[in-house]
């Protein structure tokens, strides 16, 4: 049976959680991951640079 509810939370969240990494600067990306700021925030970075250390 197929899954009709996979990704809906994606389409509520601004511009489809879509945008541009701080990290690696990929335009059009996912951004599904949260990294550390270095002032100790959340920052949202792309699957690639997920643990990398931001700064």
């Amino acid at each position: 049976m197929s899954k009709n509810k996979r990704g809906k939370a994606l389409w509520r969240t601004p511009s489809r959680s879509r945008g541009t990494c701080p990290i690696c600067g990929s335009t059009r990306i996912k951004l599904l991951y949260f990294g550390k700021d270095p002032s100790g925030g959340k920052l949202a970075v792309c699957k690639k640079c997920d643990g990398k250390q931001v700064g």
